[in-house]
């Protein structure tokens, strides 16, 4: 059975506690509601189930700024004037691998990020249906197969993070999203 969280706010330290675990849980990330896990193989996997998406896909890490210091990504200094925002952006480590991070603005997932460092974050949906941001229905599709939702209240006409490609120069929009990159292409 799925667990229902009333708020963020009110449930981050239960929140932090069970994505620690391994558990997955859908709650807002920012710009829409996001089905969420620490980053391990693991639960990769088992979101990639979920949602019944190919292997190849990958997700966002949502991130905070000690993270990406201590990662091995390649971070445009652009970005650090812009950040925190609904901006994902591509980069790449040392070995070309690359990556979709994102800092987000959202109080509630400060704390989160800062007892994890990074969790994945994806849209709530089945792969190519369309993404779901009111609480029912995330309920209604959900209940019985993540761990916990949070119930928060949501814009539900939100927009997702605008995708930024920035191994590409100039930079390449992979998604025009709820941020506009005008001021830093």
């Amino acid at each position: 059975m799925t667990t229902i969280f009333n708020g963020m706010s009110n449930s981050l330290d239960e929140i932090i506690s069970r994505l620690k675990k391994g558990e997955v849980g859908i709650f807002p990330c920012d710009t829409i509601y996001g089905i969420c896990s620490i980053v391990q193989p693991e639960q990769k996997e088992r979101i990639m189930e979920i949602k019944k998406r190919a292997l190849n896909k990958s997700f966002i890490s949502l991130v905070n700024f000690d993270y990406l210091k201590k990662s091995d990504l390649t971070v445009p200094e652009v970005l650090y004037s812009v950040w925190p925002a609904p901006l994902t952006a591509i980069l790449a480590d040392s070995t070309g691998v690359t990556y979709a991070v994102r800092v987000p603005k959202d109080n509630n997932l400060a704390p989160i990020l800062k007892e994890l460092g990074a969790i994945y974050s994806t849209s709530v949906n089945i792969s190519s249906q369309k993404a779901l941001q009111v609480f029912e229905d995330i309920y209604e599709e959900f209940n019985g197969i993540v761990d916990f939702i949070v119930k928060e209240e949501v814009d539900v006409n939100a927009k997702a993070s605008t995708i930024l490609d920035c191994t590409k120069h100039p930079f390449v929009v992979l998604r025009q999203g709820a941020f506009d990159v005008s001021s830093i292409l």
